[in-house]
C-alpha cells in the first residue's frame, strides 16, 4: 500500500502581514522596500525546516488572496469596509512576496472573486475526498469550521481528514483545541461566527452578542436556526429583542462566513508534490534583492531548506548580520540543539568540586536559582543549576524532599556544605556570574551570606537591545520563555507542567530529581546561550553605554534596596482601614439616594443603566456587548456637567482601591522575619527605563490628596532614625529645555525662576494662581504630544482655544516644536527613540495605517526621550549613591525607595546634616561626565519620621 499524502496549506496572506510587522524597514540594493518579503521568506524557510524535522508534507501549496473584492462584496457591499488599505510601503512587496514564494519551486495559489480561505478549502475537501490528509497552516479562525472534517471512503480509499498548525504558537489545532475555543464543535463555528460577527471584516452578527452570548446560544438550542426561531418564545429581554429584530443580519452573517468548499481548483493537487527546493531559483532571488547571509546559508546547505540542513534563516539580515524577530545583529553560533537528556543531577561534593573547577577555567558561568517561592526575601533555596556551554549544565538540588523531617529526601550536597563550596566561585571577580533576571537569585543567594559578582543579566540586555521591538510588531516582553522562543526557536519545560496549578500547585522541592533537572538546568543552559548572542550586539548597535554605564550597575544596587524594606506602622494601617471602610459605606449610602435606589456601585452594567437610563445623563455610549462604559474618562465628564453622582462614585472607586491596594495589603505585606515591607523593582517594566514596583506597588500611593498623605504616614523610621526623601525638581522639564535648546527656559531654571509662572508670564502676560496652573498643564501636556482635544479636557475650554494656546506656546518656545517635529522624523526613519545615554525605545507602529495606533506612537515618541533621560540619571545617582556616603563615613544610611523622581533614605537621626548634602550632590552631578547639561538639576530634600514628614 502506498505512502499516505500529506497535503499542507499555507495561509500565506496572514504570513505577509506577520512578516511586514516584524521587521524594521529594509530596502533591497535596488531601494525597494523589502521589509515584509524579507520577513515572508524567513518564515517560509523555517517552516519547511521544522515541517522536515517533524513529519514533513507530502504536498505543500502558498494560497494568498488575489483581491480586495470577492464574491461576498456582491452579496453584502460592506463586507471588510472597515478595512484600512494596506500601508504604502507594502504595496509593491506584494508581488515581491510571490515571486518569493515561486523562488521556493512552491504552488503559489490565487484566484479572482475568491479569497484565500475559500481556495484552501476547496483544496482542502479534494484532497480529503482523495484520502489525503491536510494540515492548514494558519490561525484563522474562520478555518477552524473545516477541522476534523473528514471524506468518506470511497472505492477502498480511505478519506483523509484536516487539521490546522498555528505556527506562531506552534500549536497543532484539532476539534478539542476548537471546542476549547468556541465551546462548540468545528461543524457548528460558522453559527457561532454568525451571531457574534467579525468587526475585522465587518460581518454584522447581531449588535450586543459577543462570544460568550452566542456560544450558549447555540449550545443552548443547537444551531443558529434554531436558536434564531426560539426568540419569540423567550422572556422579555434585550436579547430576545435583538434575536427577533436582527434575525436578517444573522442569516445573512451566516452566508457570509461559510466558506467555499467546491470552487474549481487553478491548479491540480498532484502538482503541490515537494521534490526539494532547486537551489538556482531560490539563489537568483535572494543575490537580487540583497539577502546575502540567506544566500551563504543556502551555500552552506547545499541548496534545499527543506531537506539539508535546520538553517534557521529567521535571523539574518540584508547586510549579512541576523535579524531575529527582535533585532538580533549576531551571527547564530552554529550549536547543536538543546538536549534534556544531557544534563547531569549533581549529588555529591566529589561532582560538584569538579562542576566548580570547570567553571573557574570557563571564566563565564550561567547561573539560576531554585525556590520554593516567588518571593525572594522569603523563598527557601532549593536547588542551583550552572551551565558553561551548550549541552553542558547542571543541577544541584539542596532542598530536595519536602520541609517535613520524616519526609523522605533523595541523596544531596548538604545546603551548608554546598553554599561553602560555591560562595567563592560566586564572589571571584575573575568568574563572570550570568543570570536572566538575576536581581532575585542574588537577593536569594545574599540571605546565605554569598555576595554575587561580577554580573551580567540577559534580560536586561534584551531591555536595553530591544525595548519596544519584538515580532509582532506591538513590544515584546523579556522573560526567559519568551526571549527562548524569539532567539532561540526553543519552547522550554513549563514551571506548570511540574508544579501543576492552583489548589493542586506543589511546591519545586517536592518535584522528583529526574524531573526538576532537565527543567533547572535548561533555565542555565538558555540563559548561557542568550547571553553569547546578546552581548556582543551591545558594541554592534550602539546600546554598550546605556547598559554599562546605567543598567548593569544598578542591579546590585535595586537588589540591596529590596533587602532593606521600609518599616510600615501596622496599627496606623489598620486604623486607615477602618477609616476607609467607614468612608466607603457612606459614600455608598449617598450614592444610592441620589439614585433613588440601591445598586451594585462596582457592577459597570448597573451602574451605567442608572447613570444614562435612569437618571438620564448624556454621553453614554455602549460598547459592543451594549453595555455602558463607565470608565474614570465617562465619570470625569460627567462630573464636569454638575453630576453629583459621577463625584461620588470616583470617590467610592478611589477610597476602594486605596484600601484594597495599600492600606489592606501592606498590612499581609508585612515580612515576619524582617518586619518591613519588602517592594521587588523591575529594572525593564516601562519601555522608557523607569524602574516600577510591584508586591506590593509603592509608587501609585496619591502624592498630593489628604489621603494619600494619610498612607504615606504610616510609612516610618526604625527608632532613633529618620526618613530623608530627595526629589529631583522638574526634571522633566528641566531636560526638555536642554534637548529642545529653548533659551527662554534654560534662563529661568538658571536664575532659579518658577518655571510655570514664566510659562505663565509668556503665555498670559501676567501671573496668576489660574494662569500658573493652566500653564503648569500646558507645559507637562506638550511634552506628552497631547492633542488640541486632550488639552481641552485637561483645561475645561474648547478644542479651537486649547489649539489656539497650542500654537502660542510653540510661538513663545519654538524650540519645543522644532524638538517635537526632529523628534518624530527620526522615530520614523530610525524606528526607535534615544535617550542623551543612548537608551533606544523602538515605536514599530510608528508608521502604522491605524490612526490611533500612529497618534499613541507618535506621542510617546515625543516623551520617551525625555522621561527615558530623566530614568538614567537618577539610575546613576542612586549606582552612586552608597559609594559616596561610604567614602563620607556615612554607611549606616541606608537607601530604601525610589519613586519615579524621589529617593528615600533612613538614616540616624544624628546624620542628616552630614547626608543630606552628599545625597544632594551626586543627584546634581548624576549626568557627568558622560553628558553636560545647560540647565541645574535642582534637588529638594526633607525628612522626618514619617515619609509625609519627610516632604
Amino acid at each position: 500500500m502506498s505512502e499516505k499524502q500529506h497535503l499542507y496549506l499555507v495561509d500565506g496572506s496572514s504570513y505577509i502581514f506577520r512578516a511586514y510587522h516584524r521587521l524594521p524597514p529594509l530596502t533591497n540594493p535596488e531601494g525597494t522596500p523589502v521589509g515584509a518579503v524579507y520577513g515572508y521568506t524567513t518564515m517560509l524557510w523555517k517552516l519547511a525546516t521544522d515541517l522536515d524535522k517533524a513529519e514533513g508534507p507530502t504536498h505543500l501549496a502558498v494560497i494568498l488572496d488575489k483581491a480586495s473584492h470577492s464574491f461576498r462584496n456582491d452579496i453584502y457591499d460592506q463586507y471588510k469596509a472597515n478595512r484600512p488599505p494596506p500601508p504604502e510601503d507594502l504595496v509593491p512587496q506584494f508581488p515581491l512576496i510571490r515571486d518569493a514564494t515561486r523562488a521556493f519551486s512552491l504552488p503559489c495559489i490565487e484566484e479572482e472573486g475568491l479569497e484565500a480561505d475559500d481556495l484552501i478549502a476547496s483544496y482542502a475537501r479534494a484532497a480529503t475526498r482523495k484520502g489525503w490528509d491536510v494540515t492548514i497552516v494558519s490561525s484563522d479562525k474562520d478555518l477552524m469550521q473545516l477541522v476534523g472534517k473528514c471524506a468518506e471512503p470511497d472505492d477502498g480509499v480511505e478519506g483523509g481528514c484536516i487539521d490546522m498548525l498555528d505556527t506562531m504558537k506552534n500549536q497543532r489545532i484539532d476539534i478539542p483545541e476548537v471546542v476549547e475555543k468556541f465551546g462548540v464543535g468545528p461543524e457548528l463555528v460558522g453559527d457561532v461566527l454568525a451571531l457574534m460577527g467579525d468587526s475585522v471584516d465587518n460581518v454584522p452578527g447581531i449588535f450586543g452578542i459577543g462570544p460568550k452570548t452566542a456560544t450558549k446560544l447555540i449550545q443552548d438550542h443547537g444551531s443558529l436556526t434554531a436558536a434564531l426561531d426560539a426568540a419569540q418564545a423567550m422572556k422579555p429581554s434585550k436579547l430576545r429583542e435583538r434575536l427577533i429584530e436582527h434575525r436578517a443580519d444573522a442569516e445573512m452573517s451566516r452566508i457570509l462566513v461559510q466558506l467555499k468548499e467546491d470552487a474549481p481548483l487553478p491548479q491540480p493537487l498532484d502538482e503541490f508534490k515537494l521534490d526539494g527546493v532547486p537551489p538556482e531559483p531560490l539563489a537568483a532571488f535572494l543575490s537580487r534583492h540583497g539577502f546575502t547571509s540567506l544566500l551563504k546559508r543556502l551555500d552552506a546547505g547545499a541548496g534545499s531548506p527543506s531537506r539539508t540542513t535546520d538553517l534557521n534563516p529567521a535571523r539574518q539580515d540584508l547586510a549579512g548580520a541576523p535579524v531575529s524577530p527582535a533585532g538580533n545583529r549576531q551571527p547564530m553560533p552554529e550549536w547543536p540543539a538543546i538536549d534534556l537528556s544531557a544534563y547531569e543531577c549533581v549529588q555529591t561534593m566529589e561532582r560538584l568540586e569538579h562542576w566548580i573547577a570547570r567553571a573557574f577555567a570557563a571564566r563565564v558561568v550561567a547561573v539560576d536559582t531554585e525556590t520554593s517561592a516567588l518571593d525572594a526575601m522569603s523563598a527557601r533555596l532549593v536547588g542551583i543549576s550552572m551551565a558553561l556551554g551548550p549541552n553542558d549544565a547542571c543541577y544541584i538540588p539542596l532542598g530536595h524532599g519536602g520541609t517535613d523531617m520524616f519526609a523522605e529526601k533523595p541523596e544531596q550536597v548538604p545546603l551548608d556544605q554546598a553554599i561553602a563550596a560555591l560562595k567563592p566561585l560566586l564572589e571571584s571577580d575573575a568568574v563572570l556570574k550570568v543570570g536572566q533576571n538575576i536581581k532575585y537569585d542574588l537577593n536569594v543567594l545574599a540571605r546565605h551570606g554569598i555576595a554575587v559578582a561580577p554580573i551580567d543579566d540577559t534580560m536586561l540586555l534584551s531591555f536595553d537591545l530591544d525595548a519596544g521591538r519584538s515580532e509582532d510588531g506591538i513590544g515584546g516582553g523579556h522573560g526567559m520563555d519568551e526571549l527562548a522562543q524569539r532567539h532561540l526557536g526553543h519552547t522550554c519545560i513549563a514551571f506548570k507542567d511540574l508544579c501543576g496549578t492552583g489548589q493542586k500547585q506543589i511546591s519545586f522541592a517536592e518535584v522528583p530529581l529526574e524531573k526538576a533537572t532537565p527543567y533547572a538546568a535548561e533555565d542555565a543552559e538558555v540563559t548561557w546561550r542568550l547571553y553569547k548572542l546578546l552581548k556582543p550586539r551591545l558594541a554592534l548597535e550602539g546600546s554598550t553605554r546605556v547598559y554599562e554605564r546605567v543598567d548593569r550597575p544598578l542591579i546590585p544596587v535595586v537588589a540591596r534596596m529590596e533587602r532593606e524594606g521600609i518599616k510600615v506602622d501596622r496599627a496606623a494601617l489598620a486604623r486607615l482601614s477602618e477609616q476607609f471602610a467607614t468612608r466607603i459605606a457612606g459614600v455608598e449610602g449617598e450614592i444610592h439616594e441620589i439614585a433613588g435606589e440601591p445598586f451594585t456601585i462596582g457592577s459597570p452594567k448597573q451602574l451605567g443603566d442608572v447613570l444614562f437610563d435612569k437618571l438620564g445623563y448624556k454621553g453614554g455610549r455602549k460598547g459592543k456587548s451594549g453595555q455602558y462604559s463607565t470608565d474614570q474618562t465617562i465619570l470625569e465628564g460627567l462630573a464636569a456637567q454638575g453630576a453629583p453622582i459621577a463625584d461620588k462614585v470616583l470617590e467610592y472607586r478611589q477610597l476602594s482601591k486605596l484600601k484594597s491596594t495599600y492600606t489592606d495589603a501592606l498590612q499581609a505585606a508585612i515580612n515576619p522575619a524582617t518586619g518591613r515591607v519588602h517592594t521587588s523593582y523591575s529594572l525593564c517594566g516601562a519601555q522608557t527605563g523607569r524602574l516600577s514596583s510591584t508586591d506590593p506597588n509603592l509608587q501609585n500611593i496619591p502624592i498630593r490628596t489628604e489621603i494619600g498623605r494619610e498612607i504615606r504616614k504610616a510609612f516610618v523610621a526604625e527608632e532613633g532614625c529618620v526618613l530623608l526623601a530627595a526629589d529631583y525638581s522638574q526634571i522633566e522639564l528641566r531636560l526638555a529645555a536642554h534637548m529642545a535648546d529653548v533659551d527662554t527656559l534654560k534662563e529661568a531654571f538658571a536664575a532659579g525662576e518658577d518655571i510655570h509662572a514664566r510659562t505663565a508670564r509668556e503665555m498670559y502676560g501676567d501671573v496668576t494662581r489660574d494662569t500658573r496652573a493652566a500653564a503648569k498643564t500646558i507645559n507637562f501636556a506638550i511634552l506628552y504630544g497631547i492633542s488640541r482635544w486632550g488639552l481641552a479636557g485637561r483645561l475645561g475650554v474648547e478644542a479651537d482655544e486649547a489649539q489656539a494656546m497650542i500654537d502660542r506656546y510653540f510661538q513663545r518656545f519654538p524650540g519645543i516644536q522644532r524638538y517635537i517635529v526632529s523628534t518624530l522624523e527620526q522615530v520614523r526613519e530610525q524606528g526607535y527613540s534615544q535617550t542623551l545615554f543612548g537608551r533606544k525605545t523602538w515605536f514599530p507602529r510608528i508608521k502604522s495605517a491605524n490612526q490611533a495606533e500612529r497618534q499613541g506612537s507618535e506621542r510617546a515618541a515625543i516623551n520617551a526621550p525625555i522621561q527615558g533621560t530623566s530614568a538614567d540619571i537618577i539610575k546613576r545617582a542612586m549606582a552612586r549613591m552608597l559609594p559616596a556616603l561610604a567614602d563620607a563615613g556615612l554607611p549606616q544610611v541606608r537607601m530604601l525607595l525610589q519613586v519615579h523622581d524621589e529617593l528615600v533614605f533612613e538614616c540616624p537621626a544624628g546624620d542628616v546634616a552630614a547626608a543630606s548634602p552628599v545625597i544632594q550632590r551626586v543627584m546634581a552631578d548624576a549626568a557627568l561626565p558622560a553628558v553636560k547639561l545647560d540647565v541645574p538639576l535642582g534637588v529638594e530634600i526633607g525628612h522626618g519620621t514619617s515619609w509625609d514628614d519627610a516632604h
